[in-house]
């Protein structure tokens, strides 16, 4: 894997630009750095040829004050550089952090499902913390370092013109040594990030469903797989490490080769009486200040390999495209009020490959919808049945403008649904689920999903109109109170209210509802009758129906089979044809049928 150049200073420069002051300042402190890290060795060299001359002790002393002096200012410059640029390099990571959780949250549903919880947040948190490194310490490390072999070699030369040309020499060659194995283990860090993006995925996986994995005695099965993985993580970050390990190899020898020059020049001019044992004392240490600087390099270099690998891997996710995007010019708002919804001949398959939901499966290319045509008024009610896999929550999908038809058109409100943007669409629409996704934090956010625009007062009406006010009561700070991950301390009726309350809250022109409320106890699915009542009034609904009391609501019934309309008029007429199938589900039973 080759990244070019261009790919880090795109980042770089992207990233840093918003943070200019720290960078400026940056700027300042790498160079007085560098300038008091070059002055030693040249008050060391005036102090050894001094006390070699017979020097008077004052001087002497003066040399040896100003050269602690120098030492513990280079050290107090070398820590502001060190926490400017850390301070610089992780406030830029949390800037892509951000850029690359917004555009993960944008994408399509099709993306969502071919990738697992945990490896977006490896992908999202992991590799940018891989950039950490690359951004707080690639202009001290890299630049600042590279800036100091300059100033060395340009004082050598100055000493001595074949003590800089040889120098010089061999800096080059070392550089263009380091710069040539730059990217030889990239593509291997870029497999060791793959692994462990796939094992972060495995393991979310595998924690969500601990209950069911100990319930049926799946323990074995389950950490069978992840030795498995963990097994190719280990093998793919050896790999890596071993190439890596090339350039550190490379830099020990050349390291050894600069020593040898070194001694062997100094040697050689001294011999010749071209330069005193103080110029020949410069000169080793400017040596070794070469080498440091290359070895922070070379160190730098191999942390860059790492960062290429992120690097690879951001730029190809923020690549992605959505395939959801809003229109260029909107086709117009929508009404107040009920909206009337219209499917136009749609049709619809899963390209991602993966199941649609956790009920219904997308057979890959296989169409789950199949010239799908109907209108429903605004206000009316429909009933949606149908078998697992029948197309029923795809159908909910295309209204929500998740994934868009492969054929025909849906519109909302006499408006398609392409032509309006998706923020001010999915506003007008609410949705309750059998699976209710509760957040930690407190009641109110809960409910607003952060919106401060919701007042109090709103709220607590929602809540008293759904019953839910006692429940409220019994809470020890009302609202404020903090409500733990995934509705944990909640009844399934409790969290299905608050689901409810939410959409209130929305006030929408049209409702889905996914109704679960088989599993509630009778008490509690009065108050869930009564709210979808509440909910249902001066609404258009789409009501998934499980049970025949939920379907009683409905005043037109539409079943699906296979992707199609196999049925569909008012709820009174079929039921009073005695040939149709709602009837013959009246008679045998719903959830029989239907299972």
């Amino acid at each position: 894997m080759h990244i070019p150049l261009r790919a880090y200073w795109a980042l770089l420069s992207r990233y840093l630009r918003p943070q200019w002051c720290l960078a400026l300042l940056l700027t300042l402190l790498v160079p007085a750095q560098i300038g008091l890290q070059l002055a030693n060795p040249q008050l060391m060299r005036r102090f050894i040829d001094g006390a070699q001359a017979g020097a008077p002790n004052e001087a002497l002393l003066r040399l040896a004050l100003f050269f602690l002096a120098v030492a513990l200012a280079q050290q107090v410059v070398s820590v502001a550089a060190t926490y400017v640029g850390e301070r610089l390099g992780w406030t830029a990571t949390n800037g892509l952090r951000a850029d690359l959780a917004g555009h993960c949250l944008r994408l399509d549903m099709g993306f969502h499902s071919a990738h697992t919880p945990g490896e977006m947040i490896e992908r999202i948190d992991g590799d940018v913390t891989a950039l950490a490194s690359f951004f707080s310490q690639l202009v001290i490390q890299v630049a600042g370092n590279a800036l100091l072999l300059v100033g060395a070699l340009a004082l050598l030369l100055r000493e001595d013109w074949r003590l800089g040309l040889g120098f010089g020499a061999f800096a080059l060659a070392t550089l263009a040594t380091l710069l040539r194995l730059r990217n030889i283990a990239v593509g291997h860090w870029a497999a060791e990030r793959q692994a462990s993006a796939e094992l972060y995925g495995y393991m979310e996986e595998r924690l969500t469903g601990s209950e069911d994995i100990r319930a049926n005695g799946a323990r074995a099965y389950v950490m069978r797989g992840f030795y498995r993985h963990m097994r190719r993580q280990m093998a793919s970050s050896l790999r890596a490490g071993l190439m890596a390990n090339v350039m550190l190899t490379s830099h020990i020898l050349l390291t050894a080769l600069g020593m040898a020059l070194s001694f062997a020049l100094g040697a050689h001019l001294f011999g010749a009486g071209a330069v005193s044992i103080g110029t020949v004392y410069l000169a080793f240490s400017y040596t070794i200040m070469l080498q440091r600087p290359l070895e922070r390099i070379a160190r730098q270099l191999q942390e860059l390999q790492r960062a290429g690998a992120a690097v690879g891997r951001i730029r190809a996710l923020l690549a992605v495209p959505n395939r959801i995007v809003d229109p260029a010019v909107a086709g117009g708002a929508l009404p107040a009020g009920p909206l009337a919804v219209a499917f136009r001949d749609v049709s619809f398959a899963y390209h991602d490959g993966r199941a649609g939901s956790d009920t219904e499966e997308g057979q890959g290319e296989e169409a789950v919808l199949q010239g799908i045509t109907f209108a429903l008024p605004p206000g009316a009610v429909l009933g949606l049945l149908g078998r697992t896999g029948s197309g029923k929550t795809t159908l909910t999908r295309l209204l929500f403008r998740l994934y868009d038809p492969d054929d025909g058109a849906v519109t909302l409100g006499g408006v398609d649904l392409r032509r309006l943007p998706v923020a001010k669409l999915r506003q007008r629409i609410g949705m309750v689920t059998q699976s209710i996704q509760l957040f930690h934090g407190t009641v109110r956010d809960n409910l607003t999903f952060y919106n401060g625009t919701i007042s109090d007062a709103r709220i607590l009406t929602a809540l008293r109109e759904l019953g839910l006010d006692h429940w409220l009561s019994t809470l020890p700070a009302g609202l404020d109170s903090e409500l733990e991950t995934g509705g944990g301390g909640l009844s399934a009726g409790e969290a299905q209210l608050l689901a409810f309350a939410r959409v209130f809250l929305q006030d929408p022109g049209l409702v889905v509802l996914d109704e679960a409320s088989s599993r509630l106890d009778p008490a509690t699915e009065r108050l869930v009758d009564r709210a979808v009542a509440h909910l249902l009034r001066g609404r258009t609904a789409i009501i998934i129906a499980h049970r025949l009391s939920t379907v009683s609501r409905a005043g037109e019934i539409m079943i699906l089979e296979n992707g199609r309309i196999c049925e569909h008029g008012a709820r009174e007429a079929l039921a009073g044809d005695a040939g149709s199938r709602f009837a013959r589900l009246l008679q045998t039973g719903l959830e029989e049928v239907l299972a």
